[in-house]
């Protein structure tokens, strides 16, 4: 397992911490960050440390529940969801390509839902996100 970035519990990661780290990367952060802030009115995000070896999390919540998970990473960052039952069914009946849609059918369902971890690194990977932020929204 990688080790993790901002693993200290002080300080909170900054802008430019966040651009040293994710280089070119940076732009599809922001640009998916932008895109939280228009989709959930009323909603937070804000880092959160837990404990362990997971270090920082900015975590994206709307009024009543956690919605995204983002987590940097040399040159990238990976946004992870939970998906209940009907946003996997919505999931599959989407656009989206099968390389995206698998890994999440074939995820342990928990409690929660099943892991969606999706990797950017391109505008492409914002355009996924951006497409299953909208599903777990609607479900």
């Amino acid at each position: 397992m990688e080790e993790p970035l901002f693993a200290d519990k002080s300080p909170r990661p900054t802008d430019a911490d966040l651009a040293e780290v994710l280089g070119r990367a940076k732009r599809h952060w922001d640009s998916f960050a932008a895109h939280i802030r228009e989709v959930i009115v009323g909603g937070t995000a804000e880092w959160k440390h837990y404990a362990g070896k997971s270090g920082w999390t900015f975590v994206v919540r709307d009024k009543r529940r956690n919605v995204a998970y983002m987590k940097p990473s040399a040159k990238r960052f990976t946004v992870s969801f939970a998906f209940g039952d009907q946003a996997v069914e919505a999931a599959e009946r989407s656009d989206l390509p099968d390389h995206v849609v698998k890994p999440i059918r074939q995820s342990p369902k928990y409690p929660e839902g099943r892991a969606v971890r999706i990797e950017v690194t391109s505008a492409k990977g914002v355009g996924v996100v951006k497409k299953l932020l909208a599903i777990k929204m609607a479900n």
